[in-house]
């Protein structure tokens, strides 16, 4: 299944995307690891995450894949900086190109909201997961997300989003499927928790914002939205919405993430 990856690679993404960390976002599965594991992260990215999971399970092995040599290039030049061993692959999670029960441990952070049949994803890293192995995943829930002021330019990018995320086979709401999706996939045991990402102080509200109003209007989903037909004051005003929200001294924005533990 050939899937487009709504947000792209560019640098107001990544710049994102590597401020993620073990911490801030895989804590739901932190307590589950332990040295000598081995662990496959799907949907690698700049491997930030990635890095710090292989730390907390070696000398067991931990394989980073992506979908294609371009964005695996990014994860590679993050463990270049750092004196970790992991393995690299290029693969689609609809049809894993790894033997079954190979890894303790498969994770996904941000992934099964991009593919076009989750379901089939999470069965696909149930195959490669030994039994009784973990199979986890975070993702957002972005009609969950809130902010304040209500501003109606972030109503205009939240709605852009979901409409461009969608056309792109993807189900930007995910955090809520995410139980659903694994019980369809087969798996009995699945523990669901939530957790977030907030952003109110000065100087998160100046990344978090300053981020976004660069991606409505340099990013892979900005080229997607100017194809679609959606006029260019528009994505200069949402920019600007960002832009506003951050300089408001009681800006406040909070992001809901869904989470599964699911025992394979």
């Amino acid at each position: 299944m050939n899937n487009v990856y709504t947000h792209g690679h560019h640098e107001s993404v990544l710049r994102s995307h590597r401020w993620r960390t073990a911490e801030n976002s895989a804590g739901y599965l932190l307590p589950r690891l332990r040295p000598g594991m081995s662990l496959l992260d799907v949907g690698a990215g700049p491997g930030t995450i990635t890095a710090e999971l292989a730390a907390l399970v070696a000398p067991g092995r931990t394989t980073a894949l992506e979908a294609s040599e371009s964005a695996l290039d990014i994860t590679r030049a993050t463990f270049a900086e750092r004196e970790i061993e992991v393995d690299f692959v290029v693969g689609d999670v609809h049809r894993l190109d790894l033997p079954d029960d190979s890894y303790d441990v498969v994770h996904a952070h941000q992934v099964l909201q991009h593919v076009a049949d989750p379901v089939q994803a999470l069965r696909e890293m149930r195959r490669v997961c030994k039994p009784g192995g973990i199979v986890a995943a975070r993702d957002s829930d972005y009609d969950a997300f809130t902010w304040y002021p209500e501003l109606p330019e972030l109503d205009e990018w939240l709605e852009l989003y979901q409409r461009m995320a969608r056309a792109n086979q993807g189900e930007p709401d995910a955090g809520r499927r995410l139980l659903s999706w694994a019980q369809a996939a087969g798996f009995e045991q699945v523990e669901a928790t939530a957790s977030n990402w907030t952003f109110a102080n000065a100087e998160d509200r100046d990344w978090w914002g300053g981020m976004w109003a660069d991606r409505v209007l340099q990013s892979a989903m900005a080229d997607q939205a100017r194809a679609a037909g959606v006029p260019e004051e528009t994505l200069e005003r949402i920019s600007a919405g960002w832009r506003s929200w951050a300089a408001a001294p009681d800006g406040f924005l909070s992001l809901l993430h869904g989470e599964i533990i699911a025992t394979a």
